[in-house]
């Protein structure tokens, strides 16, 4: 009597494709019969974990499973597997989903004809504020670019390009690994299919060589560290005339002295005299686009933020800009003069004939004593 699919995987029924592909490789993986030559047990096991990955990955056979259990199955014309060719379609499969090669039983991948060029990634530092003006830059990189002595071919002038004689131009060859075949790209002609007599020089008869290039790149308003920009075909040029890729701008954004940034806000911390905050005044707050005047109410505490709406950093998104957040702080002064120290002294004097009139005649007059 056959088990239960789900119970031979070590899923639940309500287990994802995922989680049940990446069952069957655990299973297939230890008792592969490479693994366990002469093990009748672990190729019994290698061959009921494939097949119960076969039903199981297949939306209508699972469906067929969960309603009808085996019959159900039977009655659909599946009648399990009956020998290792039946499991290379499945296995192949995932062997190529996990390890990017393929076991010679499933798809074959030619790499014969036109391939796209790589990306490639560049990190700029800025500036602040030219991280919130935006900004232009020219960088220079190196990239692989087409040869131009050979056009791309690979091949010197008087060059011949011949049928590879161990592919026999097919690009890939398949080698026997135990109990598998798996292709991989031709080693002669690195998968071309084809051999150059004669390779360029400029080149050496790969088609492209290492130049370096200035690229202008526009830094828009508003990007914060960690940002991307993606420049559309300034990679490296492609294969065989394939398509140009991608370059990545990953952009870093220094600290500034002044400014510290909060989202779209932007946070400073002003310094005021005592006097400024007790009397109230205007003062000049620097911003990204210049300064600003900000009223100062008189009584203003120590800490005390204020804000200038718009004032902040543009959003990339083409929303409303942040704002800016003013916190005060108050300057104790260290030096003063003598009558500095004297309109002071008289100031205490003052405050301490309302305290002792206010707040602290209040509070003995609750305090009762025994």
């Amino acid at each position: 009597m056959k088990r239960d699919y789900y119970e031979i995987l070590g899923v639940s029924r309500q287990a994802t494709v995922q989680e049940i592909k990446k069952a069957y490789r655990r299973l297939a993986l230890k008792y592969h019969p490479d693994r366990n030559p002469g093990n009748k047990e672990a190729e019994e096991l290698f061959k009921e974990a494939a097949e119960a990955y076969e039903v199981l990955r297949d939306p209508e056979k699972r469906r067929l499973y969960d309603l009808h259990g085996h019959q159900g199955l039977s009655g659909a014309g599946f009648q399990g597997f009956s020998g290792a060719d039946d499991i290379f379609s499945t296995f192949s499969d995932l062997f190529e989903d996990f390890f990017g090669f393929s076991t010679g039983q499933g798809r074959k991948r030619s790499s014969m004809g036109p391939e796209r060029g790589s990306d490639l990634r560049y990190d700029i530092t800025i500036e602040f504020l030219e991280a919130a003006k935006g900004s232009e830059k020219e960088i220079e990189i190196e990239r692989l670019e087409t040869c131009t002595q050979c056009g791309g071919t690979g091949a010197s002038k008087n060059s011949q390009v011949i049928t590879c004689p161990s592919c026999r131009g097919s690009g890939h060859v398949v080698r026997s690994e135990g109990f598998f075949q798996i292709s991989t790209a031709c080693p002669e002609c690195r998968g071309r299919g084809t051999i150059v007599t004669e390779p360029c020089p400029g080149c050496r008869g790969e088609g492209r060589r290492p130049e370096k290039q200035k690229i202008k790149v526009r830094i828009p308003a508003g990007v914060d560290t960690g940002a991307r920009l993606r420049l559309r075909n300034e990679g490296e040029a492609g294969k065989r005339g394939g398509p140009r890729g991608d370059l990545y701008i990953v952009i870093h954004v220094e600290s500034h002295e002044f400014f510290k940034r909060r989202g779209n806000d932007i946070f400073c911390e002003i310094p005021v005299s005592m006097a400024q905050v007790c009397l109230g005044d205007t003062i000049e707050v620097p911003t990204i686009e210049g300064s600003e005047k900000l009223k100062i109410p008189a009584g203003t505490q120590s800490g005390e933020i204020f804000r200038l709406k718009g004032k902040g950093l543009p959003d990339l998104r083409g929303f409303s800009p942040g704002d800016q957040l003013i916190k005060i702080k108050v300057v104790t002064p260290t030096r003063l003069t003598e009558r500095q120290k004297e309109l002071l002294e008289e100031f205490m004097e003052i405050e301490k004939g309302k305290k002792e009139g206010g707040f602290f005649k209040k509070l003995f007059q609750k305090v009762e004593f025994h």
